[in-house]
């Protein structure tokens, strides 16, 4: 998940940047409304936490454009706890929540998780693959019910392969859904990642196929696999591996 601050508080920004960042997500923070603006018309972001005293050019000015783009980005407000007009405003424009200054980060946290998930269009929170689960609100991976340990990295990696899964990911875009602005990946940075996944997703049968100078693909599953090579009555037949990668 990769979320967008648009907060002109250096300090109130840095403490969300480094606690969102703690639990997994891709941050990037801007420090004014037109920052925010062009950001938001350029990237493509999970969630949106926009303070609505911004310099340049008003949080409510970067909401409507939002919303006149026709976007359905989920959008939570910050605003100071006297600014009830405001608050009812941005309710208006289409803003998804809002909290009032000064806050809680674990409450914030808790907001975060819940818009992202409505964001997700109110689907399964839980994705299953094999003997693999993956709680996208909680952030926890498991094989056969066992929490896996990995990284904010291989978290991400594996989410992002989930959400395509049968269709090939490329390390550009790995880069893309992983890195914030300013941040420097290599491609063998990607591949490192992918690598210690791979060997933490073996044990329960899950494999990740590389097809060399293209990218990662989950791979379906080992019983649909066995039962289509067998045969299978109702199974399908086998298909080579580049049928699923497009």
């Amino acid at each position: 998940m990769r979320i967008l601050i648009a907060e002109d508080d250096s300090i109130l920004a840095d403490g969300l940047v480094r606690s969102l960042r703690q639990s997994g997500y891709a941050v990037d923070h801007v420090r004014n409304g037109v920052d925010a603006d062009t950001a938001l018309s350029m990237q493509s972001f999970d969630l949106l936490i926009l303070d609505l005293g911004l310099p340049k050019m008003p949080g409510l000015e970067v909401l409507r454009r939002l919303r006149a783009r026709n976007s359905n980005l989920p959008v939570l407000i910050l605003t100071a706890a006297d600014s009830v007009d405001e608050r009812v405003k941005g309710l208006d424009l289409g803003a998804d929540d809002y909290m009032a200054k000064p806050f809680a980060l674990n409450e914030l946290e808790a907001r975060v998780r819940a818009l992202t998930r409505r964001g997700a269009g109110g689907g399964p929170t839980v994705v299953r693959h094999g003997a693999l689960s993956f709680d996208q609100v909680g952030r926890i991976a498991r094989i056969n019910d066992q929490v896996l340990d990995l990284s904010a990295r291989e978290l991400g990696v594996l989410e992002v392969l989930l959400q395509r899964l049968g269709r090939l990911v490329s390390k550009e875009q790995l880069v893309d859904h992983l890195c914030e602005w300013g941040e420097e990946v290599s491609n063998n940075a990607i591949e490192v990642y992918v690598h210690r996944l791979r060997k933490k997703l073996e044990a329960g049968g899950v494999r990740i196929v590389t097809v060399r100078g293209l990218g990662y693909c989950l791979e379906k599953e080992a019983k649909e696999s066995k039962d289509a090579q067998a045969g299978a009555p109702g199974a399908p037949p086998a298909m080579p591996a580049s049928h699923y990668f497009k």
